[in-house]
């Protein structure tokens, strides 16, 4: 087992940025943990608290003893750079995460603090929001536990990302809502900014199988998406949005001449549907350069159930990926020397367990790094 693990037991939206700190990151004092599922806090007026008081422990969770390597680690990592793992509530993760093991719906409501106090994981992927909404409240209580340099990263809806509804038992029927920037702005985009604040990063489209009506004809989906970003644009010009696919056809270059004009970012999704991450990586240049938007999904090879099935509870790295490490890896320095933000959202599925694989991602970033001859762009930025 690697050094890091024997133990057991912060910034703007991610748009480009002039004055990205040179200086490793600090260690993030913790803040107050809030019941997910009770009132939001208010302040005098009735207004959502901008600022917890003071910090206490989150119902008896806290966060697992880190190793000093891992410690170092954490304390030399550039500041641009925003590891996160989709989700937080998995109980495989007491010694890696947490400090003892719990239910998972204990950890989604009671977690989250103990999560932001992790050496090295200074982001988190929220993707219950692609089954159904949050209010700008939720959002809120969840940006309420994590430190001020923390951000969030928050799949949109399926109601306006998806070609067709599901309902179980009932074959799926055309969505009349796909592509609806009214259902986008309203029930997704508003409330995260509203909710999140400072802490929200990329508010990710992730469109499913998009079936063969779209895929024969690539043109028709850059052009309906480049309407639908168009009215987002018009809505929110500030916000960080990024678009991730699961159909390589529709990667051409009117698509990405989509998101280029509208100053939206490609999310590089590493998948078993997708090509590799050097390939997506040099279509996506099209869009022009900007933030690194990746979501570690899946390995090769596999479906989520069998890679589920494979690699539960999640303590512990069964399938590496060193390819899709460094390249990403490669990807992350590159973007970092540009002045720009990387945030890289892994997945329990990936390799089998996400804290670990982004603490080898994390040690390859900093090889890199280190490895840079004095004088070029990221050379410097970590200890």
């Amino acid at each position: 087992m690697p050094e890091w693990c024997e133990s057991s037991g912060s910034r703007a939206s991610g748009e480009p940025r002039a004055g990205i700190s040179p200086y490793p990151r600090l260690m993030a004092s913790s803040v107050p943990q809030l019941d997910l599922f009770g009132e939001p806090v208010t302040a005098p007026g009735g207004a959502p608290a901008a600022t917890p008081r003071a910090p206490r422990p989150a119902a008896g969770i806290g966060p697992a003893p880190a190793s000093e390597a891992l410690l170092e680690l954490g304390r030399t990592l550039p500041v641009a750079l925003y590891l996160g793992t989709s989700s937080w509530s998995f109980p495989g993760w007491a010694g890696l995460v947490y400090d003892r093991s719990a239910d998972p719906s204990r950890l989604s409501r009671d977690g989250l603090t103990a999560y932001g106090r992790h050496p090295i994981l200074h982001a988190v992927g929220i993707d219950r929001t692609f089954y159904a909404p949050l209010s700008a409240a939720a959002f809120a209580r969840h940006a309420a536990q994590v430190p001020d340099g923390f951000r969030f990263l928050v799949k949109a809806p399926s109601a306006c990302t998806s070609t067709v509804v599901r309902s179980d038992g009932a074959l799926p029927v055309a969505n009349d809502q796909f592509l609806d920037e009214r259902v986008a702005v309203d029930q997704f985009v508003r409330p995260a900014l509203e909710g999140l604040g400072t802490k929200a990063g990329p508010l990710v489209f992730q469109f499913s199988p998009l079936g063969r009506a779209w895929t024969r004809v690539p043109q028709r989906f850059a052009d309906a998406l480049e309407g639908f970003l168009a009215a987002l644009r018009a809505e929110e010009p500030t916000a960080l949005l990024a678009v991730e696919v699961r159909d390589p056809e529709v990667l051409v270059p009117a698509f990405f001449d989509a998101l280029a004009v509208h100053r939206v970012r490609y999310c590089i999704g590493v998948h078993a549907r997708m090509p590799a991450v050097d390939e997506q990586a040099t279509r996506a240049r099209r869009a022009g350069p900007g933030t690194l938007v990746v979501r570690w999904n899946l390995h090769s090879g596999f479906g989520y159930d069998e890679a589920k099935a494979r690699y539960e509870p999640f303590d512990r790295l069964v399938d590496e990926d060193p390819a899709a490490r460094g390249a990403l890896a490669a990807l992350a320095v590159d973007t970092i020397g540009a002045g720009e933000a990387v945030y890289i959202i892994a997945n329990n599925k990936a390799e089998g367990s996400a804290p670990l694989t982004l603490t080898l991602l994390a040690e390859a970033v900093r090889e890199r790094l280190r490895s840079l001859p004095q004088g070029t762009g990221a050379a410097g930025l970590v200890g």
